[in-house]
């Protein structure tokens, strides 16, 4: 069995919300307020009407179970794309959180064999992020929530006023899933300013590192030692910076509150493979073990690669644990595998 945790969704009702903050799908890309995704590429439609056409198709029912069945992917755990989390929004972003949650649960409702949700929430409003987390997964079927990485309009993962949100989290028993985002679109109409999409390409994995290395600092997992955190990318740079972030958090982060040494946190974060070289992903299976290690490829976007898992050196059981075993596990998913497409 095979499941994909890094998979993100766009439905009809999810696009075209606020004047200005849409989110849009236009010929010159992915639109949020001044923010265009990919601006210097050539248009890949005629109008603005069939770039969001051509964007929609490929988010169908239909047309993930068919890209699905070519990569020999049984499940896939959607959410919302990350340059429209709208932390930047104000009290839109609390709007588009329900408005997400509610077409990702409907979604996947039509198809549970074959697909389940990570939630959204507004986390630049705490105590609106903890009611709509808790909709979510109690009331909509959620199975953890999606995050940005380093910034949620001011306020970061060590932030005491995030503290209800990772409290909420660990009494749902639900994981939080991170992944960076363009930090561009809070730059209005500056954003033309990042230079070759740094922000994204570079940034992402930035957010990802920043994310762990501030929820560390910042002592959340000494207050709630059973929040479970998975950063995708192979958790940007934090795998591969391990032995730096752990020396250094004892010598030159005096402001630090974890409790222990660095490393010790590590059985309380899982990562995926997503890594474009074998070699690469031997490293994190080495680092990080494969019990803390799940499969996610940004389910038709970026990666491409084929099996994640293939010439590492693991044995079956230790792929299988990979490829859907701690997913099932940490997600609570039903194990059944699912019928054919």
């Amino acid at each position: 069995m095979l499941i994909d945790v890094h998979a993100h969704l766009f439905t009809p009702r999810m696009l075209k919300r606020h004047d200005f903050w849409g989110p849009f799908m236009k010929t010159k890309g992915l639109t949020v307020g001044h923010f265009s995704l990919g601006t210097t590429q050539p248009s890949k439609a005629k109008d603005d009407d069939e770039a969001e056409a051509n964007l929609l198709a490929r988010m169908t029912h239909e047309a993930r179970r068919k890209l699905m069945a070519e990569r020999g992917v049984d499940k896939l755990v959607l959410s919302t794309p990350s340059h429209a989390f709208m932390y930047w929004a104000g009290e839109f972003g609390n709007e588009y959180a329900k408005i997400c949650n509610d077409e990702l649960s409907a979604f996947c409702a039509e198809d549970p064999e074959h697909f389940a949700f990570w939630a959204h929430a507004n986390l630049a409003d705490p105590a609106a992020a903890v009611r709509e987390i808790d909709r979510a997964v109690t009331r909509l079927g959620a199975k953890g929530l999606c995050v940005g990485g380093a910034n949620f309009n001011g306020l970061e993962a060590h932030s005491e006023a995030l503290f209800p949100v990772w409290e909420k989290l660990e009494s749902l028993d639900v994981p939080v899933m991170v992944h960076g985002f363009n930090q561009s679109i809070y730059w209005g109409e500056k954003h033309t300013d990042d230079k070759f999409e740094t922000t994204s390409i570079v940034g992402d994995c930035v957010d990802e590192t920043l994310f762990f290395w501030y929820l560390i600092n910042g002592g959340a997992l000494d207050a709630f030692p059973k929040l479970k955190t998975y950063i995708t990318h192979a958790g940007g740079m934090a795998v591969f910076q391990l032995g730096r972030l752990n020396d250094l958090n004892r010598v030159m982060a005096p402001d630090s509150r974890n409790q222990r040494p660095l490393a010790d946190y590590l059985p309380n974060f899982y990562f995926d493979l997503d890594v474009h070289a074998p070699g690469l992903r031997r490293g994190v299976v080495e680092v990080v073990g494969v019990d803390n290690l799940v499969y996610g490829t940004n389910f038709g976007g970026a990666y491409d690669h084929g099996d994640l898992t293939a010439g590492l050196g693991l044995s079956d059981a230790e792929r299988e644990k990979i490829r859907s075993g701690n997913a099932l596990r940490l997600l609570k998913l039903d194990a059944r595998e699912p019928a054919a497409a």
